[in-house]
């Protein structure tokens, strides 16, 4: 690692748990985020800032003046331009080295699967239950841990689901599908800070899980109250009968 970097990196290599092997296992990671919205906009920010070294930032949507309310990476100046565009000028102002590969488009099928295949970890920064069995089913496949985040009106969740841990559920443990009733932000509303928050501790997770340091979310699902400012935690079994992940 170069001296910019150590410089760059040394409040967190200071950290015990992290010291530079740590550090350059995140410098030589892989991760891909899908949705550069709420959640994605600071889970990117601090996993660039943080120094990993590669994001694949998938997104197929445009900046709409809604959209800045809450998501921090876009600006005024960014209306009309995708998304994974607006995110990339953002990054690159936080950290210059970082790598970025921008997916404009709505992952599925092969291209969900080759880009969950090239990655170390995937982090489900999306907004609806279809991309998010998706993504659930090629992490499976391909064997990557997942960080999932959701969050709406004054409400949140993050869980992590890594299949490499035999014990570990997977989303469709937590969810079935058909349970896809319209819970958008569109529609229901969100209190800006929530998905900082929610954003902020999927970040850590991903830290953590590509670290190698820490006790990872796996099995246990956060939940956030905003409007009391509570955090509960629940044990996620995983489910033996899961269409998904039984057979893994």
């Amino acid at each position: 690692m170069k001296d910019d970097a150590l410089l760059r990196y040394s409040r967190q290599i200071m950290l015990p748990e992290m010291d530079v092997a740590g550090q350059q296992k995140l410098v030589d990671a892989t991760v891909l985020i899908v949705g550069m919205g709420g959640l994605g906009c600071p889970v990117a920010m601090y996993l660039a800032a943080a120094g990993v070294g590669h994001l694949i930032l998938a997104d197929d949507d445009t900046v709409e003046l809604t959209n800045l309310q809450r998501q921090i990476a876009h600006s005024q100046q960014d209306i009309g331009k995708s998304k994974v565009e607006s995110v990339q000028s953002t990054l690159l102002g936080l950290n210059p080295d970082v790598q970025l590969t921008l997916v404009h488009d709505r992952l599925e099928g092969n291209a969900l699967d080759s880009a969950v295949a090239q990655s170390d970890l995937v982090l489900d920064c999306c907004d609806n239950f279809t991309t998010r069995f998706a993504v659930n089913r090629s992490c499976i496949q391909q064997r990557v841990p997942l960080v999932s985040g959701a969050a709406i009106r004054m409400e949140g969740q993050v869980a992590v689901f890594d299949i490499n841990d035999g014990e570990s559920p997977c989303y469709q443990c937590l969810y079935q599908e058909g349970d896809d009733a319209d819970a958008s932000c569109a529609t229901n509303g969100v209190m800006a800070p929530v998905v900082g928050i929610i954003g902020s501790v999927q970040a850590m997770e991903a830290i953590k899980l590509l670290a190698g340091i820490g006790e990872s979310l796996a099995g246990r699902l956060l939940l956030l109250d905003a409007k009391s400012m509570q955090w509960r935690e629940m044990k996620l079994p995983r489910d033996p009968n899961c269409p998904a992940c039984s057979q893994r």
